[in-house]
């Protein structure tokens, strides 16, 4: 009965530390976009059952391929006060642990999605899968500082797998919704690598503001929140959205401009810190507008 009430706290730790692998705050917003995309395919929620299915499955898979990211840079994230208490660079969790987690997740996932959804979105999800968790992880982030910006196509899929899943097709409102989170990628991310820019740095991590300074960082960060901008008036184009989207989207990308042209004109840490939380605010308030949008429309 003893050595039973010890280990009680021991496997509550260790399941813990595992639902910590699949970076659950970072995956809510993939799920959220994801939701989205079936959303706007789906606005009567025809098929709830396949909603909710689809939901779970890409979870799971994304779940999957944040726990290989932890795996791949236990080393680094030793090194960096944001990630050394993950599991994976305590090491409180084997690699072989953790390789056993995704695996396992990541299978039941696709399966989910194979049997229940359609095989475009199981495809899709794997490539999105493979995407970020090996050539963005294993090989684009060590070589060069533009690699978020190629290796954000695996982070902006979420919407399309989504509008996939309800339609069992791609097409040009699947490819917008890709877009705009491709576009938001590098500017939500070098505004956390500014300020934490010395940390990178130690871990040898090739970030832009590491390799080309912080001035040229900014510079880059203005230049894709323009075209952010823009690309946020494309859903109105194609008439997937109308007013109220559009009312919304000027409004959030004033912000997100007057916070990048903040950091070229001088930057300041906090400044990058908060601009780095709004990108997230903005984006979660930009797919809400699309969807309260296309619902008081249909």
């Amino acid at each position: 009965m003893q050595t039973f009430d010890i280990s009680r706290p021991r496997v509550g730790q260790r399941l813990s530390a595992f639902f910590a692998l699949c970076k659950p705050r970072v995956n809510t917003l993939i799920v959220f976009t994801a939701m989205i995309g079936m959303w706007l395919a789906d606005p009567a929620m025809t098929h709830p059952a396949r909603f909710f299915i689809a939901s779970l499955g890409i979870a799971l898979v994304a779940g999957a391929a944040a726990a290989i990211n932890c795996l791949v840079e236990r080393t680094s994230d030793a090194l960096m006060a944001r990630t050394r208490m993950r599991a994976t660079a305590r090491g409180a969790i084997s690699a072989a642990e953790t390789l056993t987690l995704a695996t396992i997740l990541g299978g039941i996932g696709l399966w989910l999605l194979h049997a229940w959804v359609n095989d475009l979105t199981m495809w899709l999800t794997l490539a999105t899968f493979l995407g970020y968790a090996v050539i963005y992880t294993v090989v684009l982030k060590p070589m060069g500082p533009m690699n978020i910006v190629i290796g954000g196509a695996a982070g902006a899929m979420p919407p399309a797998l989504g509008w996939a899943a309800m339609t069992g097709t791609l097409g040009i409102e699947a490819l917008t919704l890709f877009l705009l989170i491709f576009l938001w990628t590098p500017p939500h991310f070098w505004a956390l690598a500014c300020y934490r820019r010395d940390e990178f740095a130690r871990a040898s991590l090739p970030m832009l503001p590491v390799t080309h300074g912080v001035p040229a960082t900014c510079r880059q960060i203005f230049l894709y929140t323009v075209l952010l901008s823009v690309a946020t008036l494309l859903p109105v184009g194609i008439g997937m959205s109308g007013g109220l989207y559009l009312a919304a989207a000027l409004a959030l990308d004033a912000g997100f401009l007057a916070y990048a042209l903040r950091l070229v004109r001088q930057y300041d840490d906090a400044v990058a810190r908060k601009t780095f939380k709004y990108s997230i605010v903005y984006l979660t308030l930009l797919f809400t507008a699309l969807i309260v949008d296309r619902l008081l429309r249909f």
